[in-house]
């Protein structure tokens, strides 16, 4: 218990300082580069005559068409049947420890929790280890994937994008929350439509969606 308190006080003043991210919004047609994450949903026309028909969905042109950008294990033509990112909101300390990946932190690893009683008093490897872990679980900030349903002006419809978890602080003393640090883009097929001399003119044309690929611990602006 006496631990257990000890690093209670320690973490109160630690105050972890970690770069805020960067981010990225959209345009009428697409997401592009800017500096807000993650990619807010487009506003789409509810026209119907703007939808892609069945025939324009050939998925032996459409493939060929994305050529190697197409990523199965982000992309996919129909639902998911893994959806596997529904109820990240509700994950335990236990859950998000798992899916922190990489190195713990520095400044977590060079903690060794001293105990001010009387004579300085050290904890256990296993005891260290372990309080590590917590801290690290508590101030972590892993990415968590999810399958987006793009709609059917998109191709592949359905993508697997990432998001920050956001239900509780992850800074002690609180005050801090995780927010998209960094991204990368994803080659897909953008169905669009304009209005020229002789009636609508509609096409698949490649676009870059934006999908957050790192979380960090930063405050809110």
């Amino acid at each position: 218990m006496d631990h257990l308190l000890a690093v209670f006080l320690l973490a109160l003043s630690l105050g972890f300082r970690i770069e805020q991210g960067a981010c990225q919004h959209y345009y009428l047609l697409r997401p592009v580069p800017s500096d807000t994450l993650p990619v807010l949903d487009i506003k789409e026309d509810p026209d119907p005559v703007l939808d892609p028909r069945e025939r324009d969905l050939n998925e032996t042109e459409l493939r060929s068409a994305l050529g190697s950008h197409f990523d199965p294990q982000f992309m996919s033509l129909s639902p998911p049947e893994d959806k596997s990112a529904a109820g990240t909101e509700d994950l335990n300390e236990a859950e998000l420890r798992q899916r922190l990946s990489g190195a713990m932190p520095k400044e977590i690893r060079a903690l060794d929790f001293e105990v001010p009683h009387g004579k300085k008093q050290k904890p256990s490897k296993k005891l260290r280890r372990r309080l590590q872990l917590w801290l690290w679980s508590v101030t972590g900030c892993p990415v968590l994937h999810a399958w987006n349903d793009l709609g059917s002006r998109f191709w592949p419809r359905y993508l697997k994008v990432g998001s920050c978890y956001s239900k509780r602080s992850c800074s002690v003393p609180e005050g801090m929350f995780c927010k998209a640090a960094k991204s990368t883009h994803f080659t897909i097929l953008r169905w669009r439509c304009l209005q020229k001399k002789g009636g609508l003119k509609c096409a698949w044309i490649p676009v870059q969606y934006p999908v957050i690929t790192e979380c960090k611990c930063s405050c809110i602006n």
